[in-house]
């Protein structure tokens, strides 16, 4: 019937599946990449919910003869708590287990799903959840436990306890150190993959029970700078437009991100977009599949992309294509960017970027004369100039007038499920929630709503409370869903930390390489097993809906949160996610308009939205922005090398990030069978040339070394890498890539450099 072809080709644009023959021979053909050996296929699965038959099904709902093994008992609508799209799903449940999922038609996803979002929730059903409370045996040294990160053995240096032990345990001893050193020798991680709700409350407790405001969580190793140059130029550190937009573009930047991997339901929208006639530029150092849909590609060198921006800039103020009307009424700081990049021409940076002067030129006039809108990654956040390359992002916008009209906008592709959220929530060490200031006026009115008293100092960041607890300043740390012994960078300094606190209670619904260093270990909630409201990274509201029990003796995060809290002291009885919603809703302007009971009508609001019956705003700051002045600020930028470059014994450049099939630390996505089958082994990825110099061949072993620490790993050739540049995935514990990253930190955003360290490969053949 055609419809499986359709869905890959028009709505996914994978273009995997096809017609061969004709008349009574025609038949149904899959692409096949002849050197690699393998199909191109990258699992979304939309020809299986495009299939009217049954010809194409889950394999997880079939038996050995491909009939129904499972039929679902019920269906429950709720979201993908992957990556930061938002997808709407529906999980489709048999006795209280998920046996398959379907996309639905949310505003964000129109029904589709990649291939986490599909195939990726066996992991809540892993045998290695944690199910009870647990306590560290007295004898257990914890600095013992570097390299053993299996789950078995992790749990081989705890006992069982009762939550009421675990409890009062967890909160005598975080009372103890406070008393004794104070209340900024404690911290809290939260969470960017849990609720809203429970990014709100844990920062609540972390600044009414712990007295500090050294709280944060991984936005701080992803849009950190992104936000820091947002909130300074325009107001506002949420996305200007949604990622949807892109079919109102005349021109598409994707600078510094790798959608069809991080982001494949939103890379689905900007390749529909390329096909209807709209001009895709990349800038990145990688290729990758969204190559075959630009206009023009620009593998800058790494670590150069201040110069790329400035050259961009530069030609747009020498040949007068800035939106002069714009710039007067809408702007400031534009005598100050002619002037800081009147030496910045295009044939001068073609020397720094590596970039021919007049494809920079060409990419300056596209983007000026046109409707154009900016998606960006962690390849322009993670840098110590971060905040500097989206200040030049901001400033092209600005230059041009494009933001705040269709087709037009800034758009940071928020990587986790609820960053944005989270940090709306006030997750973050220098601001209340809706990011007001710790050091400013709300402080105030932030004391008064919560009745007592409150530090009015900035906490510390992520890499800044692992420092103070290698220099053991830092005593306490709860630790809530995150995974800092895989994900901070330098990880042989960062575990050194951890096991250097006196006390470190970990919840989770795993044993992670975090919990090889706590005192206490709290069994949590997976998404799927909870009712709470997230944000996606277009500013949508969205609701969550619990679907299966929870194991064990396992509790709901929030209920967790809270019971420390009483433990504490704190008067809480909050009886229900909806509970803590509301009271969001009371010192949170931005989620006016948006109830619980809307959402659970209609599933998902836009904020800003004006009122209960009002449509959230799609598009921002057409007539101004949140600034005090009501006008953008361009900021000018120095052209800066990274915190360290290559030489003759660190000569490649190491960069980091994700796998399709993979996400974060690999905590879930490691324990879903479907997920690691697909990509279970940790690989170097290295282009052919520099294969070649090396004397290596694929599937080799290698040792990857930098400054900081070496790993052992298989060998990956990589076509989309320039020579010099070499690839490490980061969610597999058996070669954690970020053993070798940087913690040299952005002076702004402070987020570290995980996007460039020097490095050098050891062969062992």
């Amino acid at each position: 019937c055609n419809l499986c072809v359709r869905a890959c080709r028009e709505v996914q644009v994978n273009d995997v599946i096809g017609f061969s023959g004709r008349g009574s021979d025609t038949k149904i053909v899959f692409d096949f990449d002849d050197k690699l050996g393998v199909s191109t296929c990258v699992g979304c699965g939309e020809c299986v919910q495009a299939c009217p038959t049954g010809a194409l099904m889950p394999k997880s709902i079939l038996d050995e003869n491909q009939n129904f093994k499972f039929k679902p008992d019920r269906k429950v609508d709720s979201i993908c708590p992957y990556c930061g799209v938002g997808c709407q799903l529906t999980y489709n449940i048999k006795d209280d287990k998920i046996i398959s999922v379907s996309g639905r038609p949310g505003p964000a996803n129109k029904s589709r799903l990649c291939v986490k979002g599909r195939y990726g929730f066996d992991y809540i059903s892993n045998p290695e959840r944690l199910t009870k409370p647990l306590i560290r045996l007295k004898n257990s040294n914890k600095k013992n436990n570097f390299n053993k990160f299996d789950s078995s053995e992790i749990l081989l240096n705890f006992r069982e306890a009762s939550w009421e032990e675990a409890l009062k345990y967890t909160s005598d001893k975080l009372r103890e150190l406070k008393n004794n050193h104070g209340s900024n020798s404690l911290a809290g991680f939260g969470s960017a993959k849990g609720s809203n709700e429970e990014a709100y409350l844990f920062q609540k407790l972390i600044r009414t029970a712990f007295k500090t405001n050294n709280v944060d969580h991984c936005t701080r190793l992803c849009h950190a700078s992104s936000v820091a140059a947002l909130l300074e130029n325009i107001g506002s550190g949420a996305v200007t437009a949604p990622f949807s937009e892109a079919k109102n573009a005349d021109v598409i930047w994707v600078i510094g991100a790798n959608p069809t991997v991080n982001h494949p339901v939103a890379a689905t929208f900007i390749k529909n977009a390329a096909k209807n006639g709209s001009k895709l530029f990349i800038l990145d150092p990688r290729g990758q599949a969204l190559d075959r849909y630009a206009q023009d590609t620009l593998n800058f060198i790494p670590g150069t992309d201040v110069s790329l921006l400035n050259g961009v800039i530069h030609t747009i103020i020498k040949e007068k294509l800035y939106n002069k009307k714009y710039v007067e009424t809408q702007t400031i700081g534009f005598e100050e960017l002619k002037k800081s990049t009147q030496n910045f021409s295009p044939e001068n940076m073609e020397k720094i970027c590596g970039i021919p002067a007049n494809r920079i030129k060409n990419l300056a006039r596209e983007y000026a004369n046109s409707k154009s809108i900016i998606f960006w990654g962690m390849g322009i956040s993670q840098h110590t100039h971060g905040t500097d390359n989206a200040r030049c992002l901001i400033s092209l916008a600005l230059l041009t007038g494009n933001i705040g009209f269709p087709g037009t906008g800034l758009h940071p592709l928020r990587g986790q499920n609820n960053v944005q959220g989270a940090s709306d929530a006030g997750l973050i060490p220098m601001f209340y929630p809706d990011y007001k200031s710790v050091e400013g006026e709300h402080g105030t009115i932030m004391s008064d709503f919560w009745h007592t008293e409150l530090e009015n100092k900035k906490g510390l960041t992520v890499v800044e409370i692992i420092n103070s607890a290698y220099e053991g300043n830092l005593k306490g740390l709860y630790i809530m869903g995150e995974n800092p012994a895989m994900s901070d960078p330098d990880q042989n300094h960062a575990r050194k930390a951890l096991a250097n606190l006196e006390f470190l209670v970990v919840q989770d619904i795993f044993p992670t390489e975090t919990s090889a260093f706590a005192d206490v270990i709290l069994p949590a909630s997976a998404w799927p097993e909870k009712d709470g409201t997230v944000t996606n990274t277009d500013r949508k509201v969205q609701i969550g809906r619990k679907a299966v029990p929870l194991p064990g003796e396992a509790k709901q995060d929030w209920w967790i949160i809270k019971e420390i809290g009483v433990q504490m002291g704190l008067n809480w009885n909050y009886d229900s996610p909806k509970e803590i919603f509301n009271e969001m809703k009371d010192v949170m302007p931005s989620l006016t308009g948006i109830t619980w009971d809307r959402l659970e009508k209609e599933n998902c609001v836009t904020y800003p939205c004006k009122d209960e019956y009002s449509e959230g705003s799609e598009l921002l700051f057409k007539d101004g922005f949140p600034t005090p002045n009501g006008k953008g600020k361009m900021t000018s930028t120095n052209i800066l090398p990274p915190d360290e470059t290559t030489n003759k014994e660190f000569p490649l450049i190491l960069t980091t990030g994700r796998l399709l099939e993979h996400w974060h630390t690999g905590s879930m996505t490691r324990r879903s069978i479907v997920l690691d089958e697909i990509e279970p082994t940790p690989e170097v990825h290295i282009s052919p040339s520099q294969l070649k110099n090396i004397g290596v061949n694929p599937g080799d072993i290698v040792n990857v070394k930098t400054r900081r620490g070496q790993i052992k790993l298989a060998v990956r050739v990589d076509k989309s890498l320039q020579n010099d540049v070499i690839f490490i995935p980061f969610c597999f514990k058996e070669a954690a890539a970020n053993i070798l990253t940087n913690s040299a930190l952005d002076p702004y955003g402070k987020i570290p450099e995980l996007k460039y360290c020097a490095a050098k490969i050891e062969s062992f053949a």
